[in-house]
């Protein structure tokens, strides 16, 4: 018997296209252009899986979910999403998605998410067949490997985990057994209960049946990780015992989603503006030099010579925060030579360091020596770097340090250039907004030096990471790879 999966796009052309695909991968496929007609096949065909748009007329991929979802809710549903989908696609997890994946859909991406969906449903099917059967734990656990996987009691303590959530964490096996889920998953001392963060594990046992939530949960390194949670209960005499979690990491999508929407504003943004500069930079031009010839022939004494000192000097800022702008919009290619950065992070330090003094914070270096040369624009990249050390020092207190520091991470073949600074760090709520175009938290900034940095860092074919908690330092590290030679990333 075939697997079946019923296919819901209001597009034509992507449905034709589609079911051809599926077809010949071996799955019977049954087509629908929208969420009502979908439910009207669903109800008669009950299909195993729904690969179902997110956006349609009418009935949308949400609403067609939770109708789904209240007919069977062991159907696997898997949300098709574009680009700037990303909360509607975290949405759809908290009505029990399985799944999603975005537009243009790779063929292989789409086979991996209908090996899982299918998976799942043998998954769940054997869990019901054994959900007396307590013994059968380990056969469980050991057959889904790919997913993380708890065995939780009504307690909320860990009756059993398996190895490739103990990796993820960090942690030995007799480390975790009989410790409460929310303190091995979440560090924290009760369990989930915000209603943007709700405990699945609290709802199953209310209503004795399968449920699910997105989290984000911490890694060994307290890194964020996004994860789908479904929680399916255990019984024992009839009463809810417990209950089988399983995780999966959707980190690697959240991440691809927020970068391809970072990438399309700053195009966009980009594109403004140039065209907004440009148009700027000419009245500037002729306020200026008008206010400079008045006050040539008005001389410093005239009270009028004051107000046109002021006129000048806020011109010349609009002038740089419009340089500013073309910097950002100009993305210009980078010019690749054979560079040391550690000379390039030296010369650096020279530029910066009397503009660190009159702050009196002291800049340091810790450059280490075995860091093969690399191919950058030194301009560029000292651009950037400069960037990066003034703001650290801005954000340093008197008396305070700034230490760029060097290393060769021999396993990433990537050079990587940290600047830490002792100032009081960056909340927690901006953090992920400070390469944003025009965001600053500055009285007289622009908002661009940051998005101009990550961009020169991009098209270099590198990384920049942030760590930060308020009251303490913040380091933010640049990582550019060795070897990629000239070529460059847009």
């Amino acid at each position: 018997m075939k697997n079946t999966i019923l296919l819901v796009d209001d597009e034509a052309d992507i449905r034709t296209v589609m079911k051809i695909s599926l077809t010949d991968s071996g799955y019977e496929v049954l087509a629908a252009q929208n969420g009502e007609e979908a439910l009207r096949i669903f109800k008669s065909a009950q299909p195993q899986v729904v690969l179902t748009d997110i956006k349609m007329p009418g009935m949308d991929g949400i609403e067609l979910l939770r109708h789904i979802k209240h007919e069977n809710p062991d159907t696997e549903v898997v949300m098709i999403t574009g680009h700037g989908d990303i909360d509607m696609a975290i949405m759809s997890f908290r009505h029990e998605a399985a799944d999603f994946i975005t537009k243009p859909i790779s063929e292989d991406a789409l086979e991996i998410t209908l090996k899982r969906a299918f998976e799942r449903i043998a998954m769940k099917q054997k869990v019901r067949e054994c959900d007396k059967n307590r013994a059968m734990y380990d056969v469980l656990i050991n057959e889904l490997i790919q997913e993380d996987i708890l065995v939780i009691g009504s307690d909320y303590r860990i009756m059993d985990i398996n190895e490739t959530l103990l990796s993820k964490l960090g942690l030995n096996r007799k480390d975790v057994i009989g410790q409460f889920c929310y303190k091995i998953t979440h560090k924290q001392n009760a369990p989930c209960s915000d209603e943007n963060h709700l405990c699945p594990l609290v709802k199953t046992l209310e209503t004795q049946k399968p449920s699910q939530e997105t989290h984000v949960h911490r890694d060994k390194d307290n890194n964020n990780l996004y994860c789908s949670i479904s929680v399916y209960p255990l019984f024992e005499n009839g009463e809810v015992i417990g209950a089988i979690e399983l995780s999966r990491d959707i980190t690697r999508e959240i991440h691809m989603q927020q970068t391809m929407m970072q990438q399309e504003k700053l195009a966009s943004i980009g594109r403004l503006s140039a065209g907004v500069a440009h148009e700027i930079n000419n009245p500037l031009t002729t306020i200026l030099t008008t206010s400079m010839l008045i006050q040539e022939d008005i001389g410093p004494d005239d009270p009028t010579y004051q107000e046109l000192e002021t006129i000048v000097k806020e011109t010349l800022r609009c002038r740089k925060i419009v340089s500013s702008l073309l910097d950002f919009a100009r993305e210009t290619k980078p010019a690749k030579k054979l560079n040391s950065i550690n000379e390039v992070i030296s010369e650096c330090l020279i530029l910066t360091r009397k503009q660190a003094a009159f702050k009196d914070v002291i800049l340091l270096q810790d450059l280490s020596p075995e860091i093969p040369d690399i191919h950058v624009d030194k301009d560029q990249i000292q651009q950037a770097l400069i960037n990066l050390i003034l703001n650290a020092a801005e954000a340093t207190n008197p008396g305070g340090t700034v230490t760029v520091s060097s290393v060769f991470n021999f396993s990433d073949e990537v050079v990587e250039v940290a600047i830490r600074d002792s100032g009081k760090g960056i909340a927690e709520e901006v953090l992920d907004k400070i390469f944003d175009p025009f965001f600053t938290t500055k009285e007289s900034g622009t908002g661009l030096g940051l998005a101009i940095t990550h961009g020169i860092v991009k098209r270099h074919g590198g990384i920049i990471d942030v760590e930060s908690k308020p009251g303490h330092d913040t380091t933010i590290t640049i990582k550019l790879p060795v070897n990629k030679g000239n070529k460059d990333v847009h």
